[in-house]
């Protein structure tokens, strides 16, 4: 029976309820590392993350109820680190829930201190950011979205392009960690040049 659109092959999905676990999307998986009341840091997986435009700003989704949320109102800055595939299982357990207002699979953690910022990164991600809280827009439902401004960033060479090495040898050779929402995960080391239209713009 066709859907709403006349489309037949098509398959209306309950909007009524939230649609996101219906389907796979692609998305990255990171780190978001914070500071805690007493001093002590925190990691929390996220993986509703993006660049906020071309310039050096990134968001992402959290909750006003969850303490990264609180940490990054409170002390104005948070860290972000891309996990590589062979850590997906070290992402997984940061969001194991706290214990008495503390996660003890953090102590296990081997983390290194931000150079700008007053919070920690993982040790052996591809890519760290340091950023600076820009803005936090609530109003999607529970959630809100954060916006940091990039004052620091690095990443491990192999992982960075250059003129000398061929994209697709890139991500062969340093494979990306991609989470597949919900619930799955996959490895990418292969991938295509994007057939954009000749004289396209930013």
């Amino acid at each position: 029976m066709p859907n709403a659109t006349g489309r037949s092959h098509l398959m209306d999905i309950d909007t009524s309820r939230p649609v996101w676990d219906r389907f796979f999307t692609v998305a990255p998986l990171v780190l978001i590392g914070t500071c805690d009341p007493d001093g002590s840091h925190d990691f929390a997986p996220k993986h509703m993350v993006t660049p906020m435009g071309w310039q050096n700003y990134f968001g992402f989704v959290c909750s006003p109820s969850h303490s990264t949320c609180a940490n990054i109102q409170r002390n104005g800055e948070f860290t972000v680190s891309y996990p590589k595939p062979s850590q997906v299982l070290y992402s997984s357990l940061a969001a194991s829930p706290r214990l008495e207002g503390h996660k003890p699979v953090l102590d296990y953690f081997t983390t290194f201190a931000a150079r700008e910022v007053d919070a920690e990164l993982i040790e052996e991600a591809y890519l760290y950011f340091e950023c600076r809280h820009f803005k936090t827009i609530n109003g999607f439902g529970p959630n809100c979205l954060i916006t940091g401004e990039i004052v620091a960033a690095y990443a491990e060479p192999e992982f960075l392009r250059s003129s000398e090495l061929d994209d697709q040898e890139l991500v062969h050779d340093s494979p990306l960690l991609a989470y597949l929402a919900p619930g799955r995960f996959a490895t990418i080391d292969r991938s295509n040049a994007f057939p954009f239209p000749a004289h396209m713009k930013k």
